[in-house]
């Protein structure tokens, strides 16, 4: 019983992770109908920012954290406004095409920058430290991980559901004609929103460094993961994603305890079975 438990939390609490790298597709689905095919790459992107800093400054992952955000941030806004707004609202295929494109650009560039070595961030004892509850051991860094996903969902809910650039976004979201109408710059919010989902792709970055070691070709796996996640949930809920996430965790985790290299095979088939089950995700309405 003890084993279940402590499966149970541990895929809870790496399903976290993954609802985290899959916050920002929910949202570039929900407010530019939009596929990023390059967020793995970008996700990778910013664990070499930090692994940069925290070389260059001599500080720790989550101290670096003051600079890689903004400066994510910044690179997001100025990628908006500069190349993905051309394609938002050009159909489905442009994006694909476009941000297909930018994932071999970021992966070649990562690989002969910093070559195909893989690389993890040092946390010190904070990722091997852990405690006991009623005999079920819990990692202090994917509990910390966790409350951190669950504060920025948290955030990111209320900020859209009772704020007036919550307001915008949905309007934006639902008619960005209309929202011009009525004086909403729709490239330059699309480009504050690209530039917010690579702030909380900074913050996941992080928590998947120190957790696990990255290459410049890993984008891809955090990219299936993501969009596992956000399709499970339904497209562009948020909360969706969050439960999708924790259900791809606790699926992989499952599966390990059957054989170690099965636990990504056991993610993918849950998440085949309840998109045959229910097409329009968890969260998702369903289309008439």
């Amino acid at each position: 019983m003890t084993t279940f438990i402590e499966t149970l939390l541990g895929g809870l609490m790496l399903g976290a992770l993954y609802a985290l790298f899959g916050l920002g597709l929910s949202l570039s689905l929900g407010v530019m109908k939009m596929i990023n095919i390059a967020h793995g790459d970008l996700i990778v992107l910013g664990a070499y920012l930090c692994a940069t800093v925290m070389q260059l400054a001599g500080i720790g992952p989550f101290v670096s954290l003051v600079a890689v955000v903004p400066i994510m941030f910044f690179i997001g806004y100025v990628l908006q406004r500069v190349l993905l707004n051309r394609v938002v609202g050009k159909g489905t295929l442009s994006p694909l095409l476009l941000t297909f494109g930018l994932s071999i650009v970021l992966q070649n560039v990562l690989q002969e920058t910093f070559t195909a070595d893989t690389r993890s961030l040092q946390a010190g004892d904070l990722s091997v430290r852990g405690f006991d509850i009623a005999g079920v051991s819990v990692g202090l860094l994917p509990l910390v991980s966790t409350l951190i996903s669950v504060l920025i969902f948290a955030g990111t809910s209320w900020l859209i559901g009772h704020s007036h650039l919550g307001r915008q976004t949905r309007a934006v979201a639902d008619d960005p004609g209309t929202a011009r109408l009525v004086g909403v710059d729709d490239r330059n919010f699309f480009a504050l929103v690209t530039g917010f989902i690579l702030a909380v792709i900074a913050l996941a970055a992080v928590m998947y460094g120190i957790r696990t070691p990255f290459s410049p070709t890993a984008g891809p796996e955090r990219l299936l993961y993501s969009f596992e996640a956000v399709v499970l949930g339904g497209l562009g809920n948020i909360w969706g994603t969050f439960i999708g996430g924790l259900i791809i965790g606790v699926a992989q985790l499952f599966g390990a305890k059957v054989s170690s290299g099965l636990g990504p095979f056991f993610g993918h088939l849950v998440f085949l079975v309840a998109l045959l089950a229910r097409p329009q995700g968890l969260l998702g309405k369903a289309q008439r």
